[in-house]
């Protein structure tokens, strides 16, 4: 299997991006977000998504040469206009003033709209925890969950991330969709012809199906049935309704070729834990103990958390298929 250093995977991203349209500044966020993936151990937002991106540039659904515009709209809120660009753009430009300004209110949010797929959610929590702050994320996506009872596709699978600071890192990171697995675990297997495990999603019928290629027609499963559909619901509202992304429903593929850019939302929280509460540190360690010293139990973040440190020195292995498709961009 074909091994690049990460200079190397960083230069190969880059390079396909910009034969792909996409100018030479939007390439470091979305870079950044893919070889994140890829040390982190979560090969389905890493170079698995680089064709798809390099194909979204070139057709329109990503505009490679965006320049998102920011408004600050209150001491503690902005919002940025992603130009129907890479999410990680917008959000590279609005982190310096969302930091500062919670630094001085306690608490400070950001808007993203008129964007494209953000990746890994966590990723991006991930470094507000690690500038000190409570992080939380939320982004949109097109429809692809039902309501309980219906067969129609509303929301789509609508992430959430917490991630909580603890001595200088993200000690804590939750990020989980509304389904009970994000669609490009589903995509990867579709590729491949892998099945996937009953209970992950649904054909166009409504009926469960083992068959990636028919899930992909249908929806997906909703994580804890109702309570799923509950939590992509409370995404849509703050990413389409308030942020002002499209809504699931009117949002084009991120996977396929069909309409033009998605023009979804993200919204982000950061929030000073110190000032709430000078106590947090110790509040935080007590309750990572209560995790860690049972006997099977693990920290949710703490397997990417792992993967990224044992991982972010070593070459990144691309499989021969895929680097053959990359190297046809």
């Amino acid at each position: 299997m074909p091994k690049y250093s990460k200079s190397e995977a960083f230069a190969l991203a880059k390079e396909k991006l910009i034969k792909s349209g996409c100018s030479e500044e939007n390439t470091k966020g979305i870079s950044d977000g893919i070889i994140d993936a890829e040390f982190s151990g979560i090969k389905s937002h890493g170079f698995h998504y680089l064709p798809i991106y390099c194909n979204h540039l070139k057709i329109g659904k990503i505009n490679g040469v965006s320049q998102p515009s920011l408004e600050k709209i209150s001491n503690s809120s902005i919002k940025v206009n992603a130009d129907n660009g890479f999410a990680h753009s917008a959000i590279n430009k609005g982190l310096p003033l969302l930091f500062d300004m919670c630094s001085k209110e306690g608490i400070s949010s950001m808007s993203i709209f008129n964007s494209y797929n953000c990746g890994v959610l966590g990723y991006h929590t991930k470094r507000i925890a690690e500038k000190g702050y409570l992080g939380l994320g939320f982004t949109n996506a097109p429809a692809s969950i039902a309501p309980l009872g219906g067969v129609k596709a509303v929301v789509g699978t609508n992430p959430f991330s917490v991630a909580a600071p603890h001595k200088g890192i993200a000690s804590i990171v939750i990020d989980q969709s509304a389904s009970v697995v994000a669609k490009s675990e589903i995509s990867v297997r579709s590729k491949t012809g892998e099945p996937i495990p009953e209970g992950w999603a649904f054909d166009n019928q409504g009926n469960s199906t083992t068959d990636a290629k028919e899930a992909l027609k249908g929806t997906m499963a909703p994580s804890g049935g109702y309570k799923g559909f509950g939590t992509g619901l409370m995404v849509e509202i703050l990413t389409a309704c308030i942020a002002g992304g499209n809504l699931g429903t009117k949002a084009s593929s991120f996977a396929g070729e069909d309409g033009g850019p998605p023009s979804t939302g993200q919204f982000f929280i950061a929030i000073n834990p110190e000032k709430f509460n000078s106590n947090y540190e110790n509040s935080l360690q007590t309750l990572i103990d209560s995790i860690v010293t049972q006997e099977g139990a693990r920290l949710p973040g703490s397997k990417r958390q792992a993967n990224f440190q044992s991982n972010m020195n070593s070459d990144i292995e691309i499989s021969e298929d895929l680097i053959n498709r990359i190297n046809q961009i």
